[in-house]
């Protein structure tokens, strides 16, 4: 018994002695626990929304302030038309649009009643279903509250459009993400490893010692994963389009080289974890634990950012797959082209820059 708890005892001055076991044994529960308790959820808030106006009453002025003032829904401000809604759709300014009809007011007191027109971008179709059933019971609650007992009865329908997926396939929202996910485990994870396992075999200082230049031998390692991650991407558009009917609607050299920006960053990511970890069990868990996680739940893939607290949304803008998600869905679903996810564009390149730079001088600073 006495034996027992003297390893006992050792164990723990072994955890307490590696701060990076320390981080991951107690810090890392604890992020994952508030990651999921805010972001796990199925609840849409904050969601920014359109408007055309072709009445102009007051009686339209309150229904657009109803929507506004719901804890689901955040005014854009108003646009002109079809050509308004489908420019505010393709930039991303709104997930879905109100339309009210001219003589909103009278329609409302005849027997067949108005009707208000609810646009949704579908590129997500859950949360597009989710939006239009909330603006729908806004808009039922602002019927019945204008039918009051001592009010002419008012009558008040909504009939709702579903832009870039009609159907609501879930596939739509799912192969950006997939996309992302793969590109980052392939070329973050597998580069990291490699490095780190040269370093294990004691053959790294071998390498540096030949005619090539280390800054050579780091690039010729990772060309191979950009070969495979384009390889990925062609089997992920084949499989989207011939066996779950997503279209792609976007330039298809676009979403290539938007793709290849993309594995630059996760390359430069894995180059960056190699040089900082000297095992490759912890460059897995790096790769794994501090990479896929934030992938999978702060890049809006499974659930909306703007449902996040303040301190998460925040948090989401230095997880590359965010942009990349974004990037992908605009050119891939929606059709757009580079003067739609230019920004997007930029913060990957500045990324690939920063890692990049940070991946060269931490592994000169450690081989040289």
């Amino acid at each position: 018994m006495k034996q027992f708890l003297q390893f006992v005892k050792k164990e723990f001055i072994h955890i307490l002695r590696d701060p990076r076991t320390l981080i991951i044994l107690v810090g890392m529960p604890m992020v994952q626990i508030l990651i999921f308790g805010f972001a796990l959820t199925n609840e849409v808030k904050n969601a920014r929304f359109v408007y055309v106006d072709h009445s102009g009453d007051p009686m339209s002025h309150r229904l657009i302030q109803r929507l506004e003032a719901s804890r689901y829904f955040e005014s854009a401000g108003a646009v002109t038309g079809p050509e308004g809604i489908d420019r505010a759709f393709r930039r991303g300014v709104c997930r879905i649009a109100l339309v009210v009809p001219a003589d909103f007011e009278a329609a409302t007191r005849r027997p067949d009643g108005a009707t208000v027109q609810l646009i949704a971008d579908a590129s997500d179709p859950n949360t597009a279903n989710t939006l239009v059933n909330y603006a729908e019971a806004v808009v039922a609650d602002f019927s019945r509250e204008l039918a009051g007992p001592a009010q002419p009865p008012f009558s008040i329908r909504s009939e709702t459009r579903m832009r870039y997926n009609p159907q609501l396939k879930g596939a739509y929202n799912f192969v950006p993400g997939v996309m992302a996910m793969v590109l980052l485990l392939v070329c973050t994870m597998m580069t990291a490893l490699t490095v780190v396992r040269e370093k294990e075999m004691g053959t790294m200082e071998v390498m540096l010692v030949s005619p090539m230049r280390p800054l050579r031998i780091i690039l010729a390692k990772a060309v191979p994963y950009l070969l495979v991650s384009f390889f990925n991407i062609t089997t992920i558009l084949l499989l989207s389009v011939f066996v779950l009917d997503v279209p792609i609607r976007g330039h298809v050299g676009l979403l290539f080289a938007e793709s290849a920006l993309f594995t630059g960053v996760a390359l430069s990511l894995g180059l960056l974890i190699s040089t900082a970890t000297a095992s490759q069990q912890t460059a897995m868990f790096i790769s794994l634990i501090g990479m896929f996680l934030p992938t999978i739940m702060l890049s809006g893939f499974m659930f909306p950012i703007e449902n996040m607290p303040l301190p998460l949304r925040v948090l989401s803008n230095v997880v590359p797959a965010r942009w990349f998600f974004v990037i992908v869905r605009s050119v891939m679903i929606k059709g757009t082209g580079i003067a739609a996810v230019w920004k997007e564009t930029l913060v990957l390149a500045g990324m690939f820059v920063f890692f990049t730079t940070l991946a060269v001088r931490k592994f000169k600073l450690r081989l040289e």
